[in-house]
């Protein structure tokens, strides 16, 4: 494996949110000359080799993918980190390697290796005629980022992009890398495992546990993906009165009666963006639908001002920075004139509707679940909480996904609205934050955080968030790590968290 000593000694996420003061930060690339196996093998022996002298120089050691997250979660405090970006090999999977009990189609099985962005999976998956299964809003992340941070994406009957996972290639010491999977679902064979030399573990609670784990299980080296067929999204966004209609529609998913653009067919997609100075004029609701993929259709148009199909409010929200308060609801609603431009029947696959990977200008965003059933009351409690700890300079944005498995996925409930809050980035906002999160609480309104935005956890709210699921992850966690290694991979957000 290359290992390029870069010399830094501070680091700074994509969103220019925090600078890290780090020890150094090595960029990673494999091997050439050697056919994709040996080289694959030999990048594990690499990644190896760094655990050792973390170890030796009790250091923290951190994977980094994109940079994407606004949290330090990634980082690895007077540490070294590791830019996996260009480890970015993707493996087809002969019918050997796949047990015969598999239940999936082994035709569209991947192993992805950790620095694969988004897009370049989509870019790959695309000259085989298959597609990613659902993806975030934007595809800059990679995917060993995306998965360990539980990104969600938006479509409800398919869950977040940790759920087409299916196996896991983990580095976890200098000695020891593991293949994880589940007992309920085995994946590959024995002659896969002894390709790449690993030690094989079965084990549903195990591998549920590493699915969203913030690079503290080990160095994710590759991911199992199932794929699907390729297919088209046949996207709309309109603006709707935010009444009673509205409100059940988003609180129970159930669309039988719906007077969305194709009637009371079930989306793929459905989100509901509300700008809070200007409720009058209706609520943003987008809806995709999924299409059988056919030639000759005309790409989605992009929006040079900020909102296409795909896009979530980072992609413009920061053109509003520090603003004085009594100018906050104009400066809103002239950027998302622009930003926001209703459109009909724009048709992409998921990849071009879900595209942009460009951020314009500095912005916070935080993101919680909530059962879907108490989404009336959640905008209810954040419109008050803007008249008395805001102006919010920024949208409240409501996205619907189904339950992740992954004990620790913010996705947690059986419907999960995804509480989307982007503004400008200001002491104001981390103000509101924290309003809005003593509210809800107050409110008994059960929530969870994203992991990779902004928030405030600790161990108590963790406790009450996720119950067992916590002490089931902390303990399978201890389980997969020796001591030294455990040490390796803990930062100091991992601690604050009360997670070690």
């Amino acid at each position: 494996m290359k290992t390029i000593k870069t010399g830094f000694t501070t680091w700074q996420n994509r969103h220019e949110t925090f600078v890290e003061k780090i020890r150094d930060l090595y960029t990673l690339g494999n091997e050439t000359g050697l056919s994709p196996v040996d080289t694959y093998n030999d990048t594990t022996k690499g990644l190896q080799d760094l655990i050792a002298q973390a170890i030796a120089q009790k250091l923290p050691l951190r994977a980094l993918g994109a940079g994407w997250s606004w949290m330090k979660i990634a980082t690895a405090d007077n540490g070294i980190m590791l830019d996996t970006k260009p480890l970015n090999a993707m493996f087809d999977i002969s019918p050997s390697s796949v047990d015969p009990a598999y239940k999936g189609d082994p035709g569209k099985l991947f192993l992805a290796q950790c620095g694969n962005g988004v897009w370049e999976l989509s870019r790959y998956l695309r000259s085989r005629n298959l597609s990613l299964k659902t993806s975030g809003a934007s595809n800059g992340q990679t995917i060993a980022g995306v998965m360990a941070t539980g990104a969600h994406g938006s479509a409800f009957d398919v869950g977040a992009v940790q759920e087409f996972v299916v196996g896991l290639h983990v580095i976890v010491s200098p000695t020891r890398h593991v293949w994880l999977e589940r007992a309920s679902y085995p994946v590959v064979s024995a002659g896969f495992i002894q390709k790449i030399k690993a030690e094989r573990i079965q084990d549903d609670d195990l591998f549920y546990s590493a699915l969203v784990s913030f690079g503290s299980f080990g160095i994710i080296h590759g991911a199992m993906i199932e794929t699907e067929p390729l297919f088209l999204l046949e996207s709309y966004m309109s603006r709707m009165p935010y009444d009673a209609t509205l409100q059940q529609l988003m609180q129970t998913l159930d669309f039988s009666k719906a007077k969305l653009p194709n009637g009371n067919e079930r989306p793929y997609h459905f989100a509901v963006s509300l700008n809070p100075y200007d409720m009058a004029g209706g609520a943003y609701v987008t809806t995709m639908y999924k299409r059988p993929f056919k030639p000759g259709y005309t790409p989605p148009v992009t929006n040079l001002n900020g909102i296409g199909p795909g896009d979530d409010a980072p992609c413009f929200i920061g053109g509003l920075t520090q603003v004085v308060p009594a100018l906050v609801p104009a400066l809103v609603n002239k950027l998302l004139a622009g930003a926001l431009t209703p459109y009909s029947k724009q048709t992409g696959t998921l990849s071009e509707t879900f595209n942009n990977t460009m951020l314009h200008g500095k912005l916070l965003s935080a993101a919680i679940g909530i059962p879907i059933s108490y989404v009336g009351q959640a905008v209810s409690l954040l419109m008050e909480i803007n008249k008395t700890a805001g102006p919010f300079a920024g949208l409240f944005a409501c996205r619907f996904v189904k339950k992740s498995m992954a004990k620790l996925a913010f996705t947690h409930f059986d419907y999960t609205c995804v509480l989307e809050l982007d503004a400008a980035f200001s002491d104001a906002t981390y103000a509101f934050y924290t309003a809005a999160w003593k509210k809800f609480e107050e409110a008994n309104i059960p929530f969870t955080f994203h992991w990779g935005k902004i928030n405030e956890l600790n161990i108590g709210r963790l406790k009450k968030m996720y119950g067992d699921n916590l002490a089931s992850w902390i303990a399978a966690r201890n389980k997969l790590l020796d001591a030294d290694c455990r040490q390796v991979f803990t930062n100091a957000t991992l601690k604050a968290w009360g997670l070690v």
